[in-house]
């Protein structure tokens, strides 16, 4: 039977509830209560029948983890505190506002021999955990992410609240640095960019096209990877995939596929689709951070991992603003 491990949560905003009842639901986390200084969250959250504790030391002295969903401008103050204390902690995306911040928490954790994941949620999608990322090695990748208009997050750019998502994905499926960035963009409700497109190159050649808007009229989560002899198309939204890919010889009856004539002789293209969409990707992530601390294994999804993804943010963030400053219209 897994240790069971007293946690304390740290912000009870829209997603802090949700976190909130699954940290219930799990049976390896004992949550001790909550943090949250906006008496208006506090008081939302009392059908949660959770002890409100009046600062962070008070909440971090009675748990041997933190959950940090509280918002992101205080990220680093909050997790660098628990870290100092020896407290495990998951912290939502981005895993703090700026580069530099995440910079030296990368390095706070490590001096501090605690386990800290970072809340990509969409890295435990179903659609996404349906594939062999092993076999994965795009040459190109083009993602589409659009959102319905919604004031919670515009605080951030849409690079910041939606993008970072595919940039972490991506981050996580092409094994080589990136070599360089180029981005446009346009703030139309908000103040901070409200739609950005983003070319991605990489050392070994790789591209990725990334689009996240959030005045979109519908909602959007697709990725499509393209490498030799194979095309794969995620929908995050719906949990399915599809895997499209070349043969030399004729697959097993099992996988259906047809023939087809090329110059150099006939080839088989299979199609496979997965769907899979009784998976909830924020308790599998918080199930995965209760793993990495009962069983010594590294967090899935690290704090270096968060700040590469945010590091690519910002190169995507300064190269929009740097588009905005050359747009002569």
């Amino acid at each position: 039977m897994s240790k069971k491990i007293k946690i304390g949560l740290l912000g009870v905003g829209h997603l802090g509830k949700i976190h909130a009842k699954i940290l219930k639901e799990i049976s390896g986390f004992e949550l001790v209560g909550f943090f949250d200084p906006d008496n208006a969250a506090a008081a939302s959250a009392e059908n949660l029948a959770l002890k409100r504790f009046e600062n962070l030391d008070a909440l971090l002295a009675e748990s041997a983890a933190i959950d940090i969903v509280c918002n992101t401008s205080a990220h680093f103050e909050m997790a660098v505190k628990a870290a100092k204390q020896g407290k495990h902690f998951f912290v939502e995306k981005p895993v703090t506002k700026t580069v530099e911040e995440a910079k030296k928490l990368l390095k706070i954790v490590e001096e501090a021999g605690v386990k800290a994941m970072v809340g990509h949620v969409e890295r435990f999608n179903p659609a996404l955990l349906s594939l062999d990322s092993s076999k994965i090695k795009p040459v190109f990748i083009e993602v589409h992410r659009l959102a319905q208009f919604n004031p919670r997050g515009t605080d951030v750019s849409v690079i910041h609240d939606l993008m970072i998502h595919d940039l972490d994905i991506i981050l996580s499926l092409v094994k080589s640095k990136v070599y360089r960035v180029y981005a446009s963009g346009v703030a139309i409700v908000s103040a901070s960019p409200d739609i950005a497109n983003a070319r991605i190159e990489f050392e070994n050649g790789c591209v990725a096209n990334v689009t996240a808007s959030r005045i979109s009229m519908k909602n959007m989560r697709k990725m499509r990877i393209f490498q030799k002899n194979a095309y794969l198309g995620v929908d995050f939204l719906k949990g399915n995939t599809d895997v499209l890919k070349m043969h030399q010889r004729k697959p097993s009856s099992d996988i259906p596929a047809f023939e087809i004539d090329l110059a150099e002789g006939k080839k088989f293209i299979s199609m496979q689709s997965f769907t899979k969409q009784d998976v909830n990707a924020i308790k599998l992530e918080l199930e995965s951070f209760h793993k990495s601390i009962t069983q010594n294994k590294p967090s899935p999804i690290s704090i270096e991992d968060g700040y590469r993804a945010l590091q690519l943010a910002q190169q995507v963030a300064n190269a929009v603003e740097k588009h905005i400053k050359e747009v002569k219209i």
